[in-house]
C-alpha cells in the first residue's frame, strides 16, 4: 500500500512536466510563438479566453475549498445544518449575469476578430494600370504535395511556398482529391482546403520572428487524409520585400526560358532518364506550367529546396540531398505509402540511370540569393 502511494506522488511531478513541455516548440513550428500580425491577434485570444476559464476555475475551486473546510462533520457536529439559501435571489442574480459578462468579455472580441480576419476587401484592389495590389498566391492540396501558384506573376511552385515579409500575403485555398487543412502553426490558424469550393484567407509574416526562425517556417496538413497525412508537410521561406521581388524575376525568366539546360554531360543523360521514364507527364520543370493540372509537384526549384518530398532533409550538404533523391526514387512507397509515384528499383531504373537522374535534378535551380 504504501509503494503505491509512492508511485501516485509521482504523478502531480509528471503531470507538472508534460504541462511545462507542451509549451515548448522550435519558432518555425510553435502556436505558442506567433511570427505574425495574424498568428498575434489570435495568439492575444487564446489567453484572453485562457484567463477567462483560469479564473473560473479559481473561483469555483475557492467555493469548493470552503464548502468542504468550513462545514465538514467533524468540525460541525453530526446534527449540525448549514443555513439554506435555497431561492437566494441575489445568488441567482450573481450566477447569472456574471457568466453572461464572461461571455461578453470573450465573445466581442472573438466576433471582431472573425470579421477583421475575414476581411478580403484589399483583393479588390488595383493600381492606375488595373493591376492588383495585394499579392496572391493559390494554394491546391493533393495527396500528399502542395502546389503554389502566383496567378498575377505567372509562377508555380511545388512544396516551398516563398513569400515576403512585412505585408499580407492572401491565399485562395482548393483541394484536388480529398479534404485537407492548409496550417502553418507559427503565422496563422489552419482553413480548409475543400474540393467543391474555394477558402479565401490572409496572413502577414513578421521580419524579426521570420529572422529569428531563420526565415523557414513550416507547414503542415491539419485534416486526417491518409495514410502518409502526417508526412503532408510544406516549407515557407521568407524573404524581404526587395529580395521577394528579384526571386519574382528569376523564376519569370526561367519561366520565359521554358526548360533549363543541364550543366554537366551526367545531367544530359539525367534529362534523358527524366524523359525516358515519362516523368514529365507528371512533373513540370518550368515554373510557369502545371498551374492547377499537374500530378506531381513542379520540379523548377529541386535543387534549391531544403527538403525532398517535405520529409527528408537536405540542409546539411549536397551529399545528403544526392542521397534523399536517391532515397526517395527508390522508396517512394515506404516513405509516403499512398503516394502516386510508387518506387522505382533496379528494373526499372539502372544505378547509373539514377545517378543522372539524380544529378539533373539537383541542377534544377533558378533562383539563389
Amino acid at each position: 500500500m504504501k509503494n503505491g502511494l509512492k508511485k501516485w506522488r509521482l504523478l502531480p511531478l509528471f503531470t507538472a512536466l508534460a504541462f511545462i513541455l507542451s509549451g515548448c516548440g522550435e519558432p518555425f513550428l510553435s502556436t505558442l510563438q506567433p511570427a505574425g500580425e495574424v498568428a498575434q491577434k489570435q495568439y492575444n485570444l487564446m489567453i484572453l479566453s485562457t484567463i477567462i476559464m483560469v479564473v473560473v476555475i479559481i473561483v469555483v475551486a475557492i467555493v469548493y475549498f470552503i464548502a468542504i473546510t468550513k462545514y465538514r462533520r467533524s468540525k460541525v457536529g453530526e446534527d449540525v445544518i448549514p443555513k439554506q439559501v435555497e431561492g437566494s435571489h441575489t445568488l441567482e442574480i450573481l450566477w447569472t449575469v456574471i457568466p453572461i459578462i464572461l461571455v461578453l468579455v470573450l465573445a466581442v472580441p472573438t466576433v471582431a476578430l472573425t470579421f477583421e480576419l475575414g476581411d478580403q476587401a484589399e483583393l479588390e484592389k488595383t493600381d492606375e494600370e488595373g493591376n492588383r495590389t495585394a499579392l496572391v498566391v493559390d494554394v491546391r492540396a493533393n495527396l500528399y504535395w502542395w502546389e503554389f501558384s502566383y496567378p498575377d506573376q505567372g509562377i508555380v511552385t511545388g512544396q516551398e511556398l516563398v513569400v515576403p515579409t512585412d505585408q499580407n500575403v492572401y491565399f485562395n485555398v482548393i483541394a484536388s482529391d480529398v479534404k485537407h487543412s492548409f496550417w502553418i502553426p507559427a503565422v496563422g490558424g489552419k482553413i480548409d482546403t475543400n474540393v467543391d469550393n474555394m477558402n479565401t484567407f490572409y496572413l502577414n509574416f513578421d521580419s524579426e520572428k521570420s529572422a529569428e526562425a531563420g526565415d523557414l517556417f513550416y507547414g503542415k496538413c491539419a485534416e486526417l487524409c491518409g495514410p502518409s497525412h502526417a508526412l503532408m508537410d510544406f516549407k515557407v521561406q521568407t524573404l524581404s520585400s526587395d529580395d521577394f521581388d528579384s526571386w519574382v524575376a528569376s523564376m519569370q525568366e526561367a519561366a520565359e526560358a521554358e526548360q533549363q539546360e543541364p550543366d554537366s554531360d551526367l545531367a544530359a543523360r539525367g534529362a534523358e532518364v527524366f524523359e525516358e521514364q515519362s516523368c514529365i507527364q507528371c512533373h513540370a520543370v518550368s515554373p510557369g506550367q502545371g498551374a492547377g493540372t499537374s500530378v506531381g509537384p513542379n520540379l523548377a526549384t529541386f535543387g534549391e529546396r531544403t527538403y525532398v518530398a517535405g520529409i527528408l532533409d537536405n540542409r546539411d550538404s549536397e551529399d545528403s540531398q544526392e542521397e534523399n533523391i536517391k532515397h526517395w526514387i527508390r522508396d517512394a512507397d515506404e516513405l509516403k505509402p499512398g503516394n502516386k509515384m510508387g518506387g522505382y528499383n533496379e528494373d526499372d531504373l539502372s544505378d547509373e540511370d539514377l545517378d543522372a537522374l539524380t544529378e539533373y535534378l539537383m541542377g534544377l535551380k533558378v533562383y539563389t540569393e
